[in-house]
């Protein structure tokens, strides 16, 4: 006897509709904004082209140390009084750092949005930028990040990036930084980054009721005092597939755990494929119910949980497995997830799997897309990836339209199990010789 005999199928996919997209020049700045009628709360957001990306190599950690310092007065006022400013309107400024944007936004009712954009405006461009703030901050962000490193996962997810596109290269090292290169930042190297990036107007973001909100008032407040033409955003960059697998080790002693992480490059953001790529990468495994989680977790029982997929920016992308195994069983889940990678990009997928993967990712977008921030974060989307307005209102039915040919095409068009990165982060003097008798590639030490 068994309480739940069969999985319940997907249900109906609810209606959703984005709402309007604007977009005007301003002051020497764009804004683009989402008309949300009735809606009584309000976010704007400056979108900078000062993601992790522009930092310089080998100054790693810049622009989270930056947005901690931006929380610590102005030119105007201290840290004191910006604090009471912007608490006086019953808001705050939410930071973002990914690595082709910079983000900072405030959400508050629309009648205070003019003042709430003043004060981001303010932290933004004329920041205080203390010597002794900023290297409070550096040193904050540091011992963070120590603490953060010293659990299992950071060293092999550093270790995976820098195999997959070159620790020489920025994006081939993480984008926070590490302990030593937030470390070692100086007062300068934060003020010389903020007056390269942080001056130039962005794109201002609004969602909200338009009929209520002065859009050229707003684009007038955020993009006061800035200057500078547009910067190269450069296009994709071609990472090179490894040829054959490899097996980097990240020793971890005494450890009764490995971390696995599996990955290879994989497209950009604005790829035509990404929708395919999507699901191909959902079915296997980005959802509970994917391959991966159902084999490793439910069949094996070597996991809580494993999951995989397509993760992308603006000039590149990367495929990438995740997950914790006990250590005894170390190289037997790494064949598994090795073997199903494969048999998907073999074999594709099904129809049924196919109808929970669109149903869910469809349906996501009836949740997800609702609130005034979740607008306006969608709305990023659009000018950083250089995708079209009707992109949002366009996605759920490319999602409920794509076929199990496009689906299993992706699968093998952009899954290559046989250039897989496997880094495992475990007890070396335990697990070394179980990964060699694997097979799955030569087998070399980390060395940080």
């Amino acid at each position: 006897m068994t309480l739940i005999t069969e999985r319940p199928g997907p249900g109906p996919v609810r209606p959703y509709r984005f709402p309007q997209v604007v977009r005007r020049t301003v002051a020497g700045g764009q804004v683009v904004a989402a008309h949300l009628p009735g809606q009584n709360l309000a976010v704007a957001l400056l979108l900078l082209d000062a993601g992790a990306g522009r930092e310089p190599t080998g100054k790693e950690g810049l622009g989270g140390v930056l947005a901690k310092a931006l929380e610590e007065g102005t030119a105007q006022r201290d840290a004191t009084a910006y604090a009471l400013a912007i608490e006086a309107l019953g808001t705050e400024l939410v930071t973002g750092l990914d690595w082709d944007s910079f983000q900072v936004s405030v959400q508050v009712p629309v009648d205070r949005l003019s003042a709430a954009v003043e004060l981001l405006a303010e932290a933004v461009r004329t920041p205080r930028l203390d010597p002794d703030d900023v290297r409070r901050v550096r040193d904050d962000e540091a011992t963070a990040l120590r603490m953060d490193w010293a659990n299992p996962g950071p060293r092999a997810d550093a270790a995976l990036r820098a195999d997959l596109f070159g620790a020489e290269n920025r994006w081939g090292r993480p984008m926070y930084g590490d302990p030593d290169s937030v470390a070692a930042l100086d007062v300068e190297d934060v003020t010389v980054f903020h007056s390269e990036w942080f001056i130039r107007p962005g794109t201002l973001v609004v969602a909200g009721d338009l009929d209520r909100l002065d859009l050229d008032a707003l684009a007038a407040a955020a993009f006061a005092g800035t200057g500078g033409g547009p910067v190269e955003r450069g296009g994709p960059i071609e990472v090179p597939l490894r040829a054959g697998r490899r097996i980097i080790l990240v020793d971890r002693p005494g450890s009764v755990q490995s971390t696995l992480r599996l990955g290879h490059p994989s497209p950009h953001r604005a790829h035509p494929d990404h929708v395919p790529m999507t699901l191909a990468g959902t079915v296997l495994g980005g959802a509970f119910t994917s391959r991966l989680n159902h084999l490793i977790r439910e069949v094996h029982g070597y996991t809580y949980g494993i999951r995989g997929d397509f993760a992308s920016s603006r000039r590149f992308g990367r495929f990438a497995v995740s997950s914790g195994v006990q250590t005894a069983v170390t190289a037997p889940a790494l064949v598994e997830a090795v073997g199903e990678i494969t048999r998907t990009e073999a074999g594709g997928v099904t129809e049924d799997e196919l109808a929970v993967a669109r149903s869910w990712r469809a349906g996501q977008l009836s949740v997800e897309l609702q609130s005034p921030r979740a607008i306006a974060s969608a709305l990023t989307t659009l000018v950083v990836h250089d995708l079209p307005d009707d992109y949002h209102a366009r996605l759920r039915e490319s999602l409920l339209a794509a076929d199990v040919d496009q689906v299993s095409a992706a699968a093998a068009d952009h899954l290559h199990p046989e250039s897989l990165t496997l880094v495992v982060e475990g007890d070396a003097a335990v697990i070394r010789d179980e990964l060699t008798a694997t097979g799955l590639g030569d087998l070399v030490d980390h060395t940080p």
